[in-house]
């Protein structure tokens, strides 16, 4: 019971951590445009990121516990090693200031130690096919509301003069950074929902989870239980979304710098568009059930927005480097994963 309770803890921290490296998606705009300090800013989006689950269903929780690995193979050591190769690239690329993916480096780490557990035959093609078509999807899609909302604010502001617009896109930034923060919180928080969850139903979880399954699942949980259906309990949404919630109070300062200053230079207009191409993007994934890299939506609604300025706007460099850490963060976290689950069996 005590290992299972560890994980849990762990799988908590994991989605601490996924608020503190994603933090940056969250208040980049509102911090590099002036409208909120630091510290408010994060505290905003920390509000918002706990509120989430009021008005999301648990459809990508579902889809990470039990549509990406066979969850009969479920085990509390191909947890373990699944988070430990999540945290460890979360951990790596918040050093070299990179906004990777959180999602995706937990997707990454299910998939290393399911192969290690039970060959490429326990994994789930259906759900990791839906999750990597949307590495190529969701920044495509910020981009191009981006560059769609912007096109028709520019030429409404255009009848106003630039003091005005900037008032106004003061106020309004507050309400895109509110809705990307909730979408963030929606979807993000729902991934380590599905870890636990797993956890706690999985096929090899069995009598070692039972006591904590009994605290924390309601008596109609149970019964859902018993009925063979795959649920998410509210103990487990409640505990998730505080721990994103507390992660983004903590802030990732390094990858702010990069996300809010590296990629171009953001007018509070800039972040309004950005934030509500990319508050739209998640929505829609969320309500798919598709476990969104926010990160990748955010840069690409911060690119489409700079590039429809002019295409010298955005620093191309540093958005180059940010895409070929997209690209390795499944392969590099389930090689970590793999490698925990080969040495954890030797023990």
């Amino acid at each position: 019971m005590f290992w299972i309770l560890f994980l849990i803890v762990l799988a908590l921290f994991f989605d601490y951590l996924n608020g503190f490296h994603d933090a940056a998606n969250s208040v980049a705009t509102v911090v590099s445009t002036r409208v909120l300090s630091p510290k408010i800013a994060v505290a905003w989006a920390a509000f918002f990121n706990f509120i989430a689950f009021l008005i999301f269903h648990t459809a990508v929780a579902k889809t990470i516990g039990a549509g990406i690995v066979d969850i009969h193979i479920v085990d509390a050591d191909l947890v373990f090693s699944a988070l430990i190769g999540a945290c460890a690239w979360n951990l790596i690329t918040w050093w070299w200031g990179l906004p990777s993916s959180s999602s995706h480096a937990l997707i990454g780490g299910l998939i290393g130690a399911a192969i290690i557990k039970g060959g490429t035959a326990a994994l789930v093609a259906g759900g990791i096919f839906k999750t990597v078509l949307f590495i190529f999807l969701s920044p495509l899609l910020g981009f191009l509301l981006a560059g769609t909302i912007g096109t028709i604010v520019f030429n409404v502001c255009n009848h106003f003069t630039p003091r005005k617009v900037d008032s106004f896109f003061r106020k309004a930034q507050l309400f895109s950074a509110s809705a990307y923060s909730l979408g963030h919180g929606g979807n993000d928080a729902q991934k380590t929902m599905g870890i636990i969850s797993m956890l706690l139903l999985g096929g090899l979880a069995g009598e070692e989870a039972a006591p904590i399954r009994d605290f924390l699942l309601s008596h109609e949980e149970m019964h859902a239980v018993a009925q063979g259906e795959f649920i998410v309990p509210l103990s487990v949404v409640l505990l998730c979304q505080g721990a994103i919630a507390l992660g983004t109070l903590s802030g990732g300062w390094k990858i702010v710098k990069t996300m809010g200053q590296k990629i171009t230079r953001l007018r509070p207009v800039d972040g309004f568009c950005a934030e509500a191409s990319a508050g739209i993007s998640i929505f829609i994934a969320s309500a798919l059930g598709v476990p969104v890299s926010t990160t990748h939506t955010i840069t690409g609604a911060i690119v489409g927005i700079g590039s429809l300025r002019r295409l010298s706007c955005v620093r191309w460099g540093v958005a180059n480097r940010i895409v070929w850490a997209w690209f390795i963060t499944i392969p590099a976290a389930a090689l970590i994963s793999a490698v925990c689950c080969v040495i954890k069996g030797l023990f």
